[in-house]
């Protein structure tokens, strides 16, 4: 990182810490989302996984709808009303605030991310919202999570909460079953009750897996460097104990969609899935 503020696509000069030459996750999303919050290096990322996945931001767009589905259905459906958003990135429309409070005023949102660009945006998210608050941490180091005083004085873990992990564990770079492990211990310290979604790259097993490779490829050399596509049994060991809210573990796109599927599915749509999981 460098200490020495840059030009931004809007000639604004960048927040002190960020570095606009290397990619960021939370940027990167942000591109694939037609956002302004970002760099050419986070633009040439979207570019170089278009060269092999066309639809690709149809990857961030399917991530975004299932989370606001998901959002819409445990304010309704459940009584949780407190909720732990882990790698929430850039606002954009909508937020998990803006959606479960609309149905639970009082509802509390605790985001964590470690950004710098969203640490900007999470302070000023403090100033306007009384029930959110935002806490910049490792979301890949559960157990310093758990720990977080922030975290604990604001959300109560004696009382169901919803955990979210959208869009995140594709991104560590680690050993591959580490996820496994970081899920496992994230959901232990869960009281009954409480309710974990998760989203993240796909690998359909079918024809489109090559596409699906490719695309993994791209993300990996990429200025980015993460963007792991993991199976269907590999994404079910990731909701270790939960019981599945129907139609459990399927593609962003099948989760309880807003209207009929009119147009085929692109390679993108086919490549993201998610699901909702309750602890007993």
């Amino acid at each position: 990182m460098t200490d020495s503020p840059a030009p931004s696509v809007s000639g604004q000069r960048a927040p002190v810490g960020v570095d606009p030459t290397r990619a960021s996750i939370a940027r990167v999303y942000d591109a694939f989302l037609n956002g302004k919050d970002n760099y050419e290096i986070d633009r040439a990322v979207l570019k170089q996984v278009q060269e092999h996945m066309p639809s690709a931001q149809e990857l961030a767009f399917e991530n975004r709808g299932f989370l606001i589905r998901v959002c819409r259905f445990l304010a309704t459906q459940t009584d949780i009303d407190q909720f732990l958003d882990l790698g929430s990135g850039l606002p954009t429309a909508e937020n998990v605030h803006q959606v479960v409070q609309r149905v639970r005023p009082d509802a509390r949102v605790n985001y964590v991310d470690n950004d710098p660009v969203v640490l900007a945006h999470g302070r000023a998210l403090l100033e306007e919202n009384e029930n959110c608050r935002f806490v910049a941490a490792d979301i890949f180091d559960p157990k310093a999570i758990l720990e977080n005083e922030e975290i604990r004085h604001f959300i109560d873990f004696n009382k169901p909460l919803g955990l979210f992990q959208m869009g995140t564990l594709h991104h560590y770079n680690g050993p591959r079953d580490a996820p496994k492990e970081m899920m496992r211990t994230l959901i232990d310290a869960l009281p009954s009750g409480s309710f974990v979604a998760l989203s993240h790259f796909l690998d359909p097993q079918n024809e489109h897996s090559t596409t699906a490779r490719d695309a993994e490829e791209a993300f990996l050399h990429s200025p980015m460097g993460s963007g792991t596509f993991r199976t269907h049994d590999e994404l079910l060991e990731l909701f270790p104990g939960l019981e599945l809210v129907e139609p459990g573990l399927v593609r962003c796109a099948d989760w309880w969609p807003d209207g009929p599927q009119l147009r085929p599915l692109t390679s993108a749509q086919r490549c993201i899935a998610g699901a909702v999981g309750r602890k007993p």
